[in-house]
């Protein structure tokens, strides 16, 4: 069992940043595939970014390249989501989830079998 709970949320104003971090228990965090998904009212849980099985390589949204950063440290069992230039459409609650097979997709939310509560992100305009 893998619990992670996510911090870091609240509210920002349209071109502002944001880091979320997402504190995991369990010793084998090195070998976990995180990644990042959002859910904005009335729509379904939309991938936002993810590593590789590896950990390797970074997957993104083309609607966050080149505005969000996952990365991750091993040593804190924490992985992170930096967020630059918000938008509007950027509200959401975001959670992180672990992927625990190599052969589940990596950007589909099907594809992670542990989940965060999820934390509040606000774009204000």
């Amino acid at each position: 069992q893998v619990q992670l709970v996510e911090s870091g949320g609240g509210l920002v104003q349209v071109g502002g940043s944001l880091r979320l971090s997402c504190a995991t228990s369990g010793r084998s965090f090195a070998t976990y595939a995180m990644g990042w998904f959002r859910q904005a009212p009335g729509e379904e849980r939309e991938f936002v970014a993810a590593f590789s099985w590896t950990g390797t390589s970074t997957y993104y949204a083309d609607s966050v390249k080149g505005r969000f950063t996952i990365s991750r440290d091993n040593a804190k069992s924490t992985v992170y989501l930096q967020m630059n230039s918000l938008k509007p459409e950027d509200t959401a609650v975001y959670y992180c989830a672990v992927r625990i097979s190599m052969w589940a997709p990596a950007t589909t939310p099907n594809g992670y079998t542990y989940w965060g509560q999820g934390t509040q992100v606000t774009v204000s305009s």
